[in-house]
């Protein structure tokens, strides 16, 4: 119990600091692409050389069902993770967005700090829910495949495998920053959606956060399919 508790602390840690910088970033640059991108990157890379020795460094719940699916963490580990991942992003979100407020903070252009940190699409139309969900289904299909492969015991690329992680999310974020605001990971989206409600009284993003809870958990699960087909151990 007292090693669950220490994961989930760091966990929560992990998922504090992704959220205040990287979302951060994007509110404080007006969601730059490059700098956002490379704001969630990095910061994955530090973490994962830093708590990652402590929990693996999931701070997501998508990477944490690819890990059950394949069955390298428990049902209560699961749970633990997940709770703590949501805490630790409220926490980062609520005070990084707090901060800007306090400050008096504004960035270029017309969108708010909390608007551009949030997960959200424009016009709610069949095509762009669908686009949505496709996006993001895909883009956490990408990192949680990459997370599970170079995380493989066998893989031999246990010293790198932060950097890769880091590099993979910068690379899925280029492609659906302009797209969905990239999630690939609920924590993230709940903690930034409910701070935008609480400092803004922005209701958008709470209103679509469901789609970027059940597109990420679906890639997820879709990553763990192919890991568990294309990695199945064979007798030589």
């Amino acid at each position: 119990m007292k090693n669950l508790f220490g994961k989930a602390l760091a966990e929560c840690i992990g998922t504090f600091v992704l959220v205040f910088v990287a979302c951060g970033v994007a509110g404080a640059t007006g969601g730059d692409l490059v700098a956002t991108s490379l704001a969630f990157g990095l910061t994955i890379v530090a973490m994962a050389y830093s708590v990652g020795r402590v929990s693996g460094c999931h701070i997501n719940p998508a990477v944490s069902l690819g890990c059950l699916l394949t069955k390298r963490m428990s049902v209560t580990e699961f749970v633990t993770y997940v709770a703590a991942q949501i805490v630790g992003g409220f926490a980062g979100a609520a005070l990084v967005f707090g901060i800007f407020k306090m400050a008096n903070v504004t960035i270029p252009g017309d969108a708010c700090n909390y608007a551009v940190g949030f997960n959200a699409i424009n016009g709610l139309t069949a095509g762009g829910v669908i686009g949505a969900l496709l996006t993001e289904i895909v883009l956490t299909c990408i990192f949680v495949y990459t997370i599970l492969n170079v995380t493989d015991e066998k893989a031999g690329t246990g010293k790198i495998a932060g950097i890769v992680i880091g590099l993979t999310l910068t690379l899925v974020h280029l492609i659906g920053i302009n797209l969905t605001g990239t999630s690939v990971n609920p924590a993230r989206s709940i903690a930034t959606a409910l701070s935008a409600l609480i400092y803004n009284g922005t209701t958008e993003a709470l209103a679509q956060v469901w789609m970027f809870i059940g597109a990420p958990l679906a890639g997820a699960a879709l990553a763990a399919i192919l890991y568990k087909a294309l990695n199945t151990n064979k007798a030589e």
